[in-house]
């Protein structure tokens, strides 16, 4: 009995770096770069007494944080410098204009714009771009500014698994995991990482496309119930034909990529293709609703659904003209490049061996490893198209040393969060290594999980990664935290690992639509800064419904269909 109590209270006390995060962020509404250095400072005095870790290890699990850090840092730098140039350049505002002329329906507008657009925008940059992108383009085709943030916020969904090229499961879930033990006991079974990345990533991309489907339904009939003249919930099932159409040009193309090409592709070519099928479509008239659906004229607004700032149409377009193929050329350039280097074996290897920053067994800690693959890594790419976007839509260079001056600076604000919570992330999982024979905190935390829950966990696991992108405002970030976690509850639950931490996965991908930080940022392109409260709201209705899909295939998956995977 006092050696369970001792059991529970280590767990507890395993528990106490996330929970501590919770407390000052939401609880007391810490910003996170105040809170995540208190977090770490905990799990390091957690680890050297309580589980009696080494100093070395616990600085060499630092070390290998900085390192992950890197990578990410170098990921985010290209795609929001790619983002950035192009705003300079004027290609942004080409693929605005664009959107214009499609259809007068504001459905069908928030659809294409939104949804597609959005999609694109994620699977290219992510980090909460696609919200604070749409959000004023909605704003500039007419849409009242709550609205446009609310639209833009459900973007933040079954995209961003796969956003920023893939960095939220190449990053998040490869660092979650203790990588070096997983495999040890993959080969002992016949198998070997890539295989079990692989089923990873193809359930991720099959749970969020079954889900997605209905996604572009949800933003109608939000739209039409909280912003429509009638405040009619009809008016946004009356899209229906059109919208599942669009759900599913986008998802089966994603969830094709998700399970043949890999995590860096689904976003990015799903909506490639959507567009490709959609936008002509719409233009036709095809599956269009009867009746045209638009706001009420913008004087009868009530004042809490406008922004501070007024977003024209024709302010957008003061630029230099370019066309729509040269707009969106460094973008097709990109997905070009990214599938040349994962499919092909020589560009690949070429790619995996230049420009690689690594330390193997840091300070001689064994299985303590990291490299940061420059050239490989999707931001390394990402500057490649940068280069190339100079050149071809003739980007001076004072244009192009402000998108660098700009890009730095968000680089700047995101880092110092990172070079916080990355190394706690490491410590946690590395605390298996210790002189008083403790297993991991993540595999802690999972045994007073799997005692206290049982065997309906798995209906939860996507909610607990939604709970982790609430309180660090990320995915990536959520599953860097959660993924040993939901790996070690599966296993000791004996239901499948790479389904469960799929479900981390895409649960920390629905948790976006409530974060906080994501919705600060979209409110604040549109001036309305103060009112993140009403829009949070809001959009805890489709988080709601993602979760619970995402918790009933779940339990499909590992309990009917009997779902498994090389470690069961």
């Amino acid at each position: 009995m006092e050696l369970m109590l001792d059991q529970t209270l280590l767990s507890l006390l395993a528990f106490a770096p996330l929970v501590l995060a919770a407390i000052l962020l939401v609880g007391f509404n810490w910003p996170a770069k105040y809170a995540m250095p208190v977090c770490l400072g905990v799990t390091i005095v957690i680890a050297l007494t309580a589980w009696d870790m080494t100093a070395n290890r616990v600085i060499a699990s630092s070390l290998q944080g900085l390192i992950l850090t890197g990578g990410i840092l170098w990921i985010i730098f290209g795609a929001i410098l790619l983002l950035n140039t192009l705003k300079h350049s004027g290609a942004i505002t080409s693929m605005r204009s664009g959107f214009s002329n499609i259809s007068p329906d504001r459905r069908i507008q928030a659809i294409i714009v939104a949804w597609l657009f959005g999609c694109f925008i994620e699977g290219a940059s992510g980090f909460g771009t696609p919200a604070a992108v749409a959000a004023p383009l909605l704003v500039a085709l007419g849409f009242p500014a709550m609205g446009a943030v609310l639209i833009g916020m459900m973007v933040q969904s079954t995209p961003v698994s796969f956003g920023a090229v893939g960095t939220p499961i190449v990053v998040g879930v490869s660092g979650g995991l203790n990588k070096s033990g997983i495999s040890e006991t993959l080969l002992a079974n016949g198998s070997d990482w890539n295989t079990f990345y692989h089923l990873i990533t193809s359930q991720v991309a099959i749970t969020h496309a079954i889900i997605g489907i209905l996604m572009p339904l949800f933003m109608c009939v939000m739209l039409t119930r909280f912003f429509g003249r009638n405040k009619s919930w009809a008016e946004g099932f009356a899209v229906a034909p059109f919208a599942i159409f669009a759900g599913l040009a986008f998802v089966l193309p994603y969830a094709a990529a998700g399970v043949f090409l890999g995590p860096e592709f689904p976003s990015l070519l799903g909506a490639l293709v959507g567009l490709l099928i959609v936008v002509p479509a719409a233009k036709a008239g095809f599956l269009m609703p009867k009746k045209i659906w638009d706001f009420a004229d913008a004087k009868d607004w009530p004042v809490e659904w406008m922004g501070s700032i007024e977003i024209k149409l024709e302010k957008l377009t003061d630029k230099l003209p370019m066309s729509i193929g040269l707009a969106w050329l460094p973008y097709l350039l990109l997905a070009a490049i990214l599938v040349l280097s994962r499919v092909n074996a020589d560009v690949k290897a070429f790619f995996t061996s230049h420009l690689v920053l690594g330390w193997s067994n840091i300070m001689g800690e064994t299985g303590v490893s990291g490299n940061i693959q420059f050239l490989y890594l999707p931001g390394g790419i990402m500057v490649m198209v940068v280069l190339a976007t100079v050149l071809l839509q003739r980007v001076s260079m004072l244009k192009f040393t402000a998108a660098v001056t700009e890009s730095s600076r968000t680089l700047l604000g995101t880092g110092f969060v990172l070079i916080f919570t990355i190394p706690m992330v490491r410590i946690l999982i590395n605390s298996g290594v210790n002189m008083g024979d403790l297993p991991s905190m993540p595999r802690a935390m999972a045994e007073l999980v799997a005692h206290s829950v049982g065997g309906v966990y798995p209906f939860f696991a996507a909610s607990v990664g939604a709970l982790g992108a609430f309180i660090a405002g990320s995915n990536t970030v959520s599953n860097l935290m959660m993924a040993q976690f939901q790996f070690d509850t599966a296993h000791l639950l004996g239901v499948s690992t790479a389904m469960l931490v799929a479900s981390q996965a895409v649960g920390a991908a629905a948790g976006n639509m409530i974060a906080i930080h994501n919705i600060v940022a979209a409110s604040a392109t549109v001036g309305l800064l103060g009112r993140e409260g009403r829009v949070l709201r809001m959009t805890i209705i489709p988080t709601i419904y993602y979760l619970l899909m995402a918790g009933l295939i779940a339990m499909i998956s590992v309990y009917v269909l009997g779902v498994s995977d090389p470690l069961m």
